[in-house]
């Protein structure tokens, strides 16, 4: 009989020892970027996560003689299962101690609340939309995390290779893309100066008030992207509700020169038809926060990152470019804009967002440019 147990979090005192389990667990880790727990708590609750209007949810937490060993988030996203016409039940927000009981009993807990809901398979890590981080790292433990993806210690992998029934279902790949040291690639170069005479496409600069409202940038950013990431897995449309959060939650501190966008000047109202999203490297400023937490001093390094950008790495968030514009080379207008600002603020390398491994367009982007593939994540799945 197993020795450990499993309860469900069921109240905010829960919430809060679910959320600092992962702080115990990686404290003093040099490679892991710990969330804000005030941006945890704003993810895992029913009144301030807009995906709960189509997504469901429980939480875990594994504990053996008194102590938390363990945490993990059940989530079924309805909008997901409908569209990929899947029965699915996701596992997010795993965390726990070196012991293969621990994992079973906290994946057998998620299998259960799924069955109980109908699903006919579970699939996993993944958080409740596309814009949570997904994926368990299975190689590049000694690389430095970011703030949008999953950081974890290498027995997580060696853990599920030993739970029953789990396979393969999709790995991502990362990147670290170099930032030119002297002039711009000359490929990026001509490129982009071909399609902005071509085409008409460029990338203007933009100004804070351009960014919020109903027709504002932000909006338009969010709509690219739903355009760009519709066909990709585990991808469900953000809702209007969504994107007005992300716009209200992100782009006030997002520096504009680190936000790009392309518009075609063919149409009458120059529409967006691409978007690059990138910002400082906040991984060792979070690292410094206690607990997550912005008092007393995690506020001082967090806006030394973002504002005074001392830092030697850059996040590019999210990369996307109608399907139509790709092969006009619009891609290469985006890093040719960027760069320079780069360049600017001293930053030696991108670390890109996870992409499928198949996605060898995506990854051909980065040919021009110095890189090396330094990560890679995988999504498991097993039938119920």
């Amino acid at each position: 009989m197993s020795s450990v147990e499993i309860k469900k979090v069921t109240d905010k005192r829960g919430l809060k020892t679910f959320i600092e389990f992962h702080y115990e667990l990686y404290k003093d880790n040099k490679y892991d970027a710990p969330n804000l727990y005030s941006d945890e708590v704003s993810t895992l609750s029913k009144e301030t996560n807009a995906a709960f209007e189509f997504c469901e949810a429980t939480y875990f937490l594994a504990y053996r003689d008194g102590k938390v060993v363990g945490r993990v988030a059940a989530i079924i996203n309805n909008r997901y299962n409908q569209q990929w016409q899947r029965k699915a039940v996701r596992f997010g927000w795993i965390d726990l101690v070196d012991d293969i009981e621990v994992m079973r009993a906290l994946l057998g807990a998620v299998e259960d609340y799924g069955r109980q809901k109908g699903m006919t398979e579970i699939i996993g890590p993944l958080g409740f939309t596309d814009m949570d981080p997904e994926g368990m790292l299975i190689e590049g433990f000694d690389q430095l995390g970011t703030m949008s993806t999953i950081y974890n210690y290498a027995y997580y992998p060696r853990l599920m290779e030993q739970m029953d029934g789990y396979e393969k279902d999709n790995d991502y790949v990362e990147y670290k893309a170099f930032v030119p040291e002297g002039d711009m690639p000359e490929k990026f170069s001509k490129v982009a100066q071909m399609v902005e005479k071509r085409y008409n496409l460029h990338c203007p600069l933009l100004k804070r008030d351009q960014i919020f409202g109903p027709d504002g940038y932000g909006q338009k950013v969010f709509d690219v992207i739903n355009q760009t990431f519709g066909d990709l897995y585990g991808y469900s449309q953000m809702t209007q509700q969504q994107i007005d959060e992300y716009v209200h939650k992100y782009f006030k501190f997002l520096s504009l020169d680190l936000l790009c966008v392309i518009e075609d000047w063919n149409t009458p109202d120059h529409k967006v038809v691409g978007v690059g999203i990138s910002m400082p490297s906040l991984t060792r400023a979070l690292q410094k926060c206690r607990k997550g937490r912005l008092w007393p001093f995690g506020w001082w390094h967090l806006a030394k990152a973002l504002y005074l950008k001392k830092t030697d790495v850059v996040d590019l968030l999210l990369v996307g470019v109608l399907p139509e514009y790709r092969p006009k080379g619009a891609n290469a207008l985006l890093f040719y804009t960027l760069i320079p600002r780069y360049q600017k603020y001293g930053f030696k390398w991108g670390e890109t967002h996870v992409h499928m491994e198949t996605n060898t367009a995506v990854q051909a982007q980065w040919q021009y440019l110095e890189n090396e593939q330094h990560k890679r994540r995988r999504c498991y799945k097993k039938k119920l």
